[in-house]
């Protein structure tokens, strides 16, 4: 449960005002499945818990015996699965019944100037824990965990005393029997809360951007309290992709969306159009989404070469003006490339251009034409074992020119051969790539089983099971959790 929670609310603060581009479900079966997997856990970690020294004194009638426990350790646990439900309203309601723990360590006792030790076998039965966790947001807008609630119940405790001699420590086994049972009831709401506190520093100190890589930071505050019913918990996150050179916000705004829960899976997501966009801005306000293209980056085997020659056939009055000279392509967005997110399609539009370049003898690069070249790209995309499979296709390819220091000319052969080229090279290279299929990052040790996408108008979701694997070595909570009694 801790798990999954961790992954929901791992980097959230909030931005009240903005339609939320990333939005999130954890379903009732999510729950359910965090709630077996922290059961695991905690019966794997529970041996290494740090129990302090339990000091105290008892009246046994003709004076006061002071005892002291200490090197406790955890011998055995039996941990039951947890009920666990969302809070409507409120958060997480979590109950665990009939728990059970043995321990053992030492013990030391004083009676005036009479002392006494040996080693004691201590085991707890039908331990039973209500807690209930308030999820909301604190007044600098970080998500926010606190314990609402808490009942603790010790069924039975049995301690069996080991080693020692005196005769005057005898009567007190009994009356320890019921004191070593307060003691442990007192502590277990406390030990819970205090791990919630944990829990709600650990979130508190979490940033709220994620750097992507060398171009870009990912945005994933909070846009509004985390809605929580009866059956599941929702997020509504801002998604909004920036430019590492600079925190500029696109001239486009989120649409609301609506993301339905799938009840039948353990998380829903859903990705808008938004987040897509701002990545596609970012790349472009960052001067990110340009080439240069020269001969020596065509294949060997081309008949066609990236010089004024080659282009003859095409633009006959290029070889005669700049005879037998090398070419350059700068080849740029001139504007921001939008996608688009229909029913079960998806619409890339490219207002590109290229700019033409002759390479003199002395190395300097002399203006031949620039020509405009818009295109429209549409594909379908699956997520199959954890990769992104899909197909492109070249909906529409317009080329004019838009400039030319050799004069005017005809760009019907030439559009005809770029379009062949574009097919034949970059999409057939990205077909092959997506065919068999980009591998898609995880979080937290947090699989995808099962996803199911689907390209909906203005968004696409995803609905999954989850599967929780630690790698070797590593703890699930590491950095969260130091386990006291």
């Amino acid at each position: 449960m801790l798990s999954l929670l961790i992954l929901l609310l791992n980097l959230t603060n909030h931005a009240f005002g903005q339609n939320p581009a990333i939005k999130a479900i954890l379903t009732n079966k999510g729950l359910q499945y965090g709630s077996h997997i922290g059961a695991d856990w905690m019966q794997e970690k529970i041996g290494s818990v740090i129990i302090p020294d339990v000091s105290g004194g008892v009246d046994i009638g003709i004076g006061t015996v002071h005892y002291v426990l200490d090197g406790i350790s955890v011998s055995g646990c039996d941990v039951p699965e947890p009920s666990v439900e969302f809070y409507e309203g409120v958060g997480l309601k979590a109950v665990i019944s009939g728990l059970s723990i043995s321990m053992s360590g030492n013990w030391h006792t004083r009676f005036g100037i009479i002392t006494d030790g040996g080693s004691f076998d201590l085991a707890v039965f039908n331990v039973d824990v209500t807690s209930v966790v308030q999820i909301g947001s604190d007044q600098s807008g970080h998500i926010s965990i606190s314990s609402k609630n808490c009942d603790a119940k010790v069924g039975e405790a049995s301690i069996n005393f080991h080693g020692g001699a005196s005769l005057i420590f005898q009567p007190f086994v009994s009356l320890f029997h019921h004191r070593i049972k307060a003691i442990i009831e007192e502590r277990i709401c406390p030990l819970v809360e205090e791990h919630v506190t944990d829990l709600e520093r650990h979130l508190a100190e979490m940033q709220v951007s994620f750097k992507v890589n060398s171009a870009l930071v990912l945005d994933v505050p909070l846009t509004n309290s985390p809605l929580v019913d009866s059956i599941s918990l929702g997020l509504d996150l801002k998604g909004e992709f920036y430019s590492v050179q600079s925190h500029t916000d696109p001239p486009f705004k989120a649409e609301p969306f609506h993301l339905a829960e799938d009840k039948g899976h353990m998380l829903s997501l859903g990705l808008s159009e938004f987040t897509v966009n701002s990545a596609s801005y970012a790349y472009f306000s960052a001067g990110l989404l340009q080439a240069q293209i020269n001969d020596s980056m065509i294949p060997k085997a081309s008949p066609f070469r990236l010089n004024t020659t080659s282009f003859g056939p095409l633009i006959p009055q290029l070889p005669k003006l700049f005879p037998n000279m090398l070419m350059e392509l700068q080849v740029y967005a001139r504007d921001v490339p939008m996608f688009s997110f229909q029913a079960d399609k998806v619409t890339m539009e490219f207002p590109g251009a290229v700019k033409a370049f002759a390479i003199q003898p002395n190395a300097s690069r002399t203006p031949l034409f620039k020509l405009n070249v818009d295109s429209i790209f549409s594909g379908m995309i699956r997520i199959s074992e954890e990769k992104l499979n899909g197909l492109v296709e070249l909906s529409n390819f317009t080329l004019t020119l838009a400039s030319s220091e050799v004069g005017t000319f005809q760009t019907a052969a030439l559009e005809k051969f770029m379009k062949l080229g574009m097919k034949i090279s970059v999409l057939a290279k990205l077909n092959a790539k997506l065919e068999e299929g980009i591998v898609l990052p995880t979080m937290h040790h947090i699989h995808l089983v099962n996803p199911a996408l689907k390209i909906q108008q203005g968004f696409v979701s995803i609905a999954s099971d989850l599967d929780v694997k630690s790698g070797e070595g590593e703890n699930l909570s590491e950095g969260i959790y130091h386990y006291r009694l």
